[in-house]
Order: structure tokens, then C-alpha cells, then sequence
């Protein structure tokens, strides 16, 4: 009899191993467990299908914090940014974010400006194709403060909310590191800019303007970010002071922050 239960607890030990190898690495291994890194990602993955990006950034996070491979870490890391962006041009509603009933005699600048926040991101986060809205009409608005950090030694531009870091850019900044280091803050914002060339007035649609498609000016005259006609040189310290985004991400960023914005830059 006591011979027949240990032949069954022996039974037993060997299919709970079976099934953990089945699952995972093996019966010491985290890959099949609840919180390993691979669980994360699975769950991550379908509620990204599901359309349901909030959870699928969630999920991400949770694999950040308990991956350790680097490759895998660069890759979770720049999913938590393409969701991040995704989630604040939809109507996806997160912790950053609150639902607004158009009143009579709104119009977007205004309540851009009740909220601290921007025309264009309003537009995108609600599918606006015009300024035109209408009263009882329902708009998500962004209400978190943003932040922008450049380092130079990486010439790298990072968005941040609140103490988040939500985006990175490869920007190009000052050669012979001219671009001044200190917190400035974005006083002005341009579509299609002028160039103002030392003794030339350089035309948007000229060849030789080199600011790009956006321009947001510092609280230090000369002195902004803006985009550019020579992407490939992005990432080095070519520039005359200025800090240089691809086109369509300085287009993103200038939608994203208003007036005001603090932009903090480090060696």
C-alpha cells in the first residue's frame, strides 16, 4: 500500500515537471511563468490586436521591468513609445487625458488654451479634418504637462510628461558644440518658417532654407527647434545652434507642445 503511494506522488511530481517544461525553460526557468517576460509580451500582443492600447502598453511596462536581455529591452522600449503616440492621437482614453463637451461659442483655440494644450493635438487625438465643431460634440483632450529634453553628447531630443520619458528623437545639434546648454522655453511656433540668414531673407519653398517644415523658437533669440532639408545628417553636431528634427517628427512634436514648454538642454 505505502509502496503504491509513493509510485503515484512519484507520478505526480514528474507530470507538474512535464507540464513546466512544456511551458517554460524547465522547472527552473521564468519564460512560461505569469510574470515572465514572455508572458508579458504574449498579452501585450493581443490586446494591441484587440485595439485595446492602453492594456497592451501596461503589459509592456510589466515585461520592461522584469526583462533583463538588452535586445529585448531596446524592443519593448520603443513599442511603449509607438503606443504612447498612438494612444494620444485616438480617442484611447489614459490617466493623461479627460473628456470634454463642446459648449456653445467654443472653438479649439480656446479650449486649447483652457487646457494647455495645442490645436493640432486635439485634432489628431479626435479624427478632426477641420477647426469645425459643434456644441454637445464630445473631445478628448490631453491635460498632462510636457517636457523636452535635449542631450547633446547623444544629440538625442526626449519628449517627456510629467517625469515619463513618452518619445526619443535623433535630432542634430550645434557643430563645435554651440547650442547653449540651460531651460529655455518655447515662446514661438511656426508653419512652413522664413529663415532669417544674416543679411538674406530666405522664402519657405527655397531650396536654401534649411528650417524644415516647423519651427519652435526659444526664449533666446536665433535660438529653436525646427526640422530639415538633409535628414541623413541627422545625429551629428552640424548645426548653427539650433537643435534639427526629421521633418515629420518635428511636425509631431510641434503638435504635441504648446506654448510655453520647457526645454531643457545638456551637455
Amino acid at each position: 500500500m505505502r509502496r503504491g503511494l509513493i509510485t503515484i506522488i512519484i507520478g505526480i511530481v514528474a507530470l507538474i515537471l512535464l507540464v513546466s517544461m512544456i511551458k517554460g525553460k524547465g522547472p527552473a526557468g521564468t519564460e512560461g511563468r505569469a510574470g515572465s517576460p514572455t508572458n508579458y509580451l504574449k498579452q501585450a500582443s493581443l490586446a494591441f490586436e484587440e485595439e485595446k492600447y492602453v492594456e497592451a502598453r501596461q503589459f509592456y511596462k510589466n515585461a520592461l521591468e522584469v526583462t533583463k536581455d538588452v535586445g529585448r529591452l531596446k524592443m519593448i522600449q520603443k513599442r511603449i513609445e509607438e503606443l504612447n503616440m498612438k494612444i494620444m492621437f485616438s480617442t484611447a482614453m489614459d490617466d493623461c487625458s479627460v473628456k470634454y463637451v463642446v459648449k456653445s461659442g467654443d472653438n479649439l483655440s480656446r479650449i486649447a488654451k483652457k487646457h494647455n494644450t495645442t490645436v493640432g493635438l486635439i485634432k489628431r487625438a479626435n479624427g478632426l479634418d477641420s477647426d469645425i465643431i459643434i456644441p454637445y460634440q464630445k473631445l478628448k483632450i490631453t491635460n498632462c504637462k510636457f517636457s523636452v529634453v535635449v542631450d547633446k553628447s547623444q544629440n538625442i531630443l526626449f519628449l517627456k510628461r510629467g517625469d515619463e520619458v513618452i518619445k526619443t528623437y535623433v535630432v542634430s545639434t550645434g557643430k563645435d558644440n554651440s547650442t547653449p546648454v540651460g531651460t529655455f522655453k518655447i515662446v514661438n511656433k511656426l508653419i512652413n518658417p522664413t529663415w532669417y540668414k544674416t543679411g538674406a531673407v530666405i522664402p519657405p519653398d527655397s531650396s536654401e532654407n534649411i528650417l524644415g517644415s516647423r519651427w519652435m523658437g526659444f526664449d533666446l533669440k536665433g535660438y529653436g527647434i525646427h526640422g530639415t532639408t538633409e535628414p541623413k545628417k541627422l545625429g551629428k553636431q552640424i548645426t548653427l545652434g539650433c537643435v534639427r528634427m526629421r521633418n515629420k517628427e518635428v511636425e509631431e512634436l510641434y503638435d504635441i507642445v504648446p506654448k510655453g514648454t520647457e526645454v531643457t538642454i545638456v551637455d
